[in-house]
């Protein structure tokens, strides 16, 4: 198959300094809501999470944003996951949204530290009673030998929990990626694509500047 040829151009607008908002959670809750109104994908908190291992080979996977603000992105995982396991040798991550159909990408590097269990409890009680009992189902990223043992591990933790509340696996925790850097990527025509990086200084202010395509 010849990939050659496979290409597009973009067409949906450029990006300008004097388009931007001063802070970048205030440019990406913009971009954010745009990308929910578009309907870009089924699922708008999607997010790619790249972390590195302690032989230096980086790992990456899709996970969902939950939360957002100030302080920093939320997302949540098994503690014994790779990823955490990686995070907890290694807190420097980078994380990726692609809203492809709007021609925008948004990648921003920071520091992965590990939630309280107060504020973990209050989220792991919001999500479904199913997704609870595959918190406690699951030992993420270790081998099985087939689905159909998930299937009745699963089975199995549905039984202990058939009633009552299901508490908070231990094993079961959330991160919050404080940003140092975010860059914003707007698809542009004959591939001079727009680009702008908001770093901070020595002071904690936020600083842009453009970047070559």
């Amino acid at each position: 198959m010849d990939l050659s040829d496979i290409r597009r151009e973009y067409l949906q607008g450029g990006l300008r300094r004097e388009n931007l908002l001063a802070d970048p959670i205030d440019q990406f809750e913009v971009w954010f809501k745009d990308s929910v109104k578009a309907k870009v994908n089924t699922d708008p908190t999607a997010m790619c999470v790249a972390t590195v291992g302690p032989d230096g080979r980086p790992s990456q996977r899709i996970v969902l944003l939950k939360h957002f603000d100030q302080r920093g992105f939320v997302f949540y995982t098994n503690l014994g996951s790779r990823k955490a396991s990686e995070i907890e040798q290694n807190p420097n991550v980078c994380l990726h949204f692609g809203w492809v159909p709007l021609e925008r990408q948004v990648i921003i590097y920071g520091r992965a530290r590990q939630l309280s269990v107060t504020e973990t409890t209050a989220y792991f009680l919001s999500r479904p009673r199913e997704s609870r009992i595959a918190a406690w189902t699951s030992h993420q990223s270790q081998k099985v030998s087939g689905r159909k043992m998930l299937e009745q591990a699963f089975a199995q933790m549905k039984a202990r929990f058939a009633e009552g509340d299901i508490p908070l696996p231990s094993f079961w925790g959330g991160y919050r990626v404080e940003a140092t850097e975010i860059e914003f990527w707007q698809g542009g025509g004959n591939r001079l694509h727009d680009r702008f990086m908001y770093s901070k200084d020595e002071t904690g202010q936020w600083l842009i500047d453009r970047l070559q395509p």
